[in-house]
């Protein structure tokens, strides 16, 4: 018997299999397009308060606000008037298939006729529960002008990757956490230049009072334009086991024009073939004054 070239073959087939386990994809975007669609469905059927109450994290979060448990939140209030329906028009889930994210245009409506509607558009973050089922994570909203153009689609599968997912996810969220703070560092020295090295070139950029904005350049016009400059602090963070999208949160102070006001952020992260992390989607949220 050839002894090296029956190791060889046994060295082959082993990290064949080895490299097929790391890039095999457990998860697909229709699952968490499946979940926003049954959470519509639910919020027709059994009203807003019991919807979010059925679909809720035991650590989801709403911001009304500040940062407050979806749960808690919920089950104090009465039961809300109107009507909420929405699309989804942007999805991405990580490959383990833990953690996911939409977006799209919603209306409320509050009365019968057209003037009684209000526009705007909705971040979810889901997250896989015990029981194998995605739960709601982070919600926030933001409202704007009725718009008349339709909302670009950009709904995407997840990339195989190709290293084992991770046990230890107080290191994930440390390296976004820290990603984050990095990005509000810069935001102090340029806000132009930290977006000129966060952004995806096909981000999406949620600001209230304006209609959704997708790409780095429609993005940098945005906030040139409105003279915009960003003051920001991390709160909290989390990443999929399998390492290739993020979530992070907090706090911000923006200065547009001469009005300054505060604001509550929420950042969708991507990693990208050199292992960086980028910012995919971040929604800003007005924090009205008492």
């Amino acid at each position: 018997m050839n002894t090296y070239k029956t190791l060889s073959s046994l060295v082959i087939a082993s990290c064949f299999t080895l490299s097929a386990l790391a890039q095999t994809t457990t998860a697909t975007t229709q699952t968490v397009i499946k979940a926003e669609e049954d959470f519509n469905k639910l919020v027709s059927r059994k009203g807003i308060k019991d919807a979010f109450l059925t679909v809720a994290d035991p650590e989801g979060i709403v911001f009304k606000p500040e940062a407050v448990n979806i749960t808690d939140f919920y089950s104090k209030i009465d039961k809300q008037p109107g009507t909420l329906t929405w699309h989804t028009k942007f999805a991405r889930t990580s490959a383990s298939g833990d953690l996911a994210v939409t977006a799209g245009p919603y209306v409320y409506q509050n009365g019968k006729t057209d003037e009684d509607k209000v526009f705007g558009d909705c971040v979810s973050v889901w997250r896989m529960s015990t029981d194998n089922k995605l739960k709601l994570l982070i919600n926030l909203g933001i409202q704007h002008p009725e718009n008349e153009k339709e909302e670009l689609t950009d709904i995407k599968e997840p990339q195989p990757v190709h290293a084992a997912p991770s046990k230890d996810p107080f290191n994930g969220k440390n390296v976004i956490m820290n990603t984050d703070k990095l990005f509000n560092t810069t935001l102090q020295k340029s806000t132009l230049a930290a977006y000129k090295i966060f952004f995806e070139p096909e981000a999406h950029y949620l600001f209230p009072g304006f209609n959704p904005m997708v790409g780095q350049d429609q993005t940098l016009h945005f906030l040139e334009s409105q003279a915009v400059t960003i003051s920001a602090q991390t709160v909290n963070a989390g990443r999929s086991s399998s390492g290739d999208l993020a979530y992070s949160y907090g706090r911000a102070r923006i200065k547009k024009g001469a009005i300054v006001s505060n604001y509550n952020y929420v950042r969708i992260w991507e990693i990208d073939a050199k292992h960086q992390w980028n910012v995919l989607l971040e929604v800003f949220s007005a924090i009205e004054a008492e």
